[in-house]
């Protein structure tokens, strides 16, 4: 199928778009020529199946649409991928769409990656190059469909190809700096101590998926509301959440919201899995360049992917600046960090299993405000069906998130005694 079908027209400014803000190869852009923008708002597309066919040398992704859509695709390295992204989509597709690739596809991922916005990601076994990215109209009983053609190639050949297209990168990149969806920096000084919650994944990153299907990320947003809930209803303290819904948020972002806002806590919200299904137990994280013990440094290692899950080059991530200002303050964070988790582990004592020794620490990216303190709260194993259980149950999540609103508050107490 040519690339200028009938039906598809080559969208330059998206595929532009795209590079500058993934530092992505080559970038592929189509426009399905079909639904109106106020169509499209009205009713999101319903992709309704996808699947992989071919073999080492070629390989084909095809997912079927109730509509033509825009679609931008371009390649990652590092681990190797395929990032498609197009209009909100509803994913009508079996859990375990996915998980099973063919030829170059070791596999795929899809859902929301900011308002309006989703993508797909598209693992590949080694390095790849697009062949052919577009999306075929609906013809009589045939659905929409986007196709997605990809060969193998060298790694020499990718980066050779990325190389060729940085300079324009970088120029567009700086045009689109500080557009999107962040929300507005506060500059006014505030009345009462600002407590951001984290729920963490979200979007195309769901986390953990229990055996019985549930994702982390649905989880944790509902933990995450209630608990905001508690802390308002207290009258003592204002909150934000990075997320309050199926959003995917990257991890300096929400590092960014934090900051921005100048709060007072952090807490990230998450929930384990491991593959020994005896485990459980709550635990409280915070940061430490040396990890306290190797299931924390896997942990963090896990956590610290979710970026790459969701197709952001990680390469673009911008090194923090080291001055000696930065660094006394990094000190007296890691001080506050550690006493918000000496009274959330103190007050889920009373109220939940914990894990042994469940003050731990490990490079967890989220936890990187040099200003902010920041704790990870991880509400059980979900890979232990008795910690599954609880975590689905409403009266245990309204104490749990009652002894972590306490915990919070008395924290925010004696920060502001102490004095910032």
């Amino acid at each position: 199928m040519p690339f200028d079908m009938p039906g598809c027209r080559v969208a330059l400014l998206l595929a532009a778009f795209g590079a500058a803000l993934f530092g992505a190869g080559p970038v592929f852009a189509v426009g399905s020529g079909e639904a109106s923008p106020d169509v499209i708002a009205k009713s999101p597309p319903v992709a309704s199946g996808a699947r992989v066919a071919g073999d080492a040398d070629r390989t084909r992704f095809v997912l079927d649409l109730s509509q033509g859509v825009e679609i931008a695709a371009f390649a990652l390295a590092d681990p190797y991928r395929v990032v498609i992204d197009l209009p909100e989509v509803r994913f009508d597709l079996p859990r375990d769409a996915g998980v099973v690739g063919r030829g170059v596809v070791s596999g795929f991922r899809y859902g929301l990656i900011g308002r309006g916005k989703s993508r797909i990601v598209v693992d590949a076994t080694g390095p790849v190059a697009i062949d052919r990215a577009f999306v075929l109209p609906a013809v009589e009983d045939q659905p929409a469909r986007l196709v997605l053609d990809l060969v193998g190639t060298t790694r020499e050949a990718f980066l050779a190809e990325q190389s060729r297209t940085s300079v324009a990168r970088r120029a567009l990149a700086e045009v689109e700096v500080g557009k999107g969806d962040r929300l507005p920096t506060t500059t006014n000084p505030r009345a009462k101590p600002l407590v951001v919650l984290d729920a963490g994944h979200g979007g195309i990153d769901s986390g953990t998926i229990a055996v019985s299907g549930l994702a982390e990320k649905e989880l944790v947003l509902t933990f995450a509301r209630d608990l905001k809930a508690r802390l308002e209803k207290s009258g003592r303290v204002d909150v934000l959440m990075t997320r309050d819904d199926d959003s995917f948020i990257s991890l300096g972002e929400r590092v960014r919201i934090a900051r921005d806002h100048r709060a007072d806590i952090l807490v990230s919200i998450h929930a384990d899995s491991t593959q020994e299904d005896f485990v459980r137990g709550a635990t409280v994280y915070t940061l430490s360049e040396q990890a306290s013990d190797r299931d924390a440094a896997r942990l963090a290692a896990k956590e610290n992917s979710s970026d790459a899950i969701a197709g952001l080059d990680l390469t673009a991530e911008s090194g923090e600046v080291g001055d000696i200002l930065i660094d006394l303050a990094r000190r007296e964070t890691k001080t506050f960090s550690h006493v918000v988790a000496r009274e959330l582990v103190s007050e889920l004592s009373a109220s939940t299993r914990m894990i042994r020794n469940p003050h731990r620490s490990a490079g967890f990216q989220v936890l990187r405000a040099p200003d902010v303190p920041s704790v990870l709260l991880e509400l059980g194993y979900l890979s232990n069906a008795q910690d599954e259980k609880l975590l689905t149950d409403g009266e245990w999540r309204d104490r749990v998130s009652d002894a972590v609103a306490r915990a919070v508050l008395r924290f925010v107490g004696q920060k502001y005694v102490a004095g910032p």
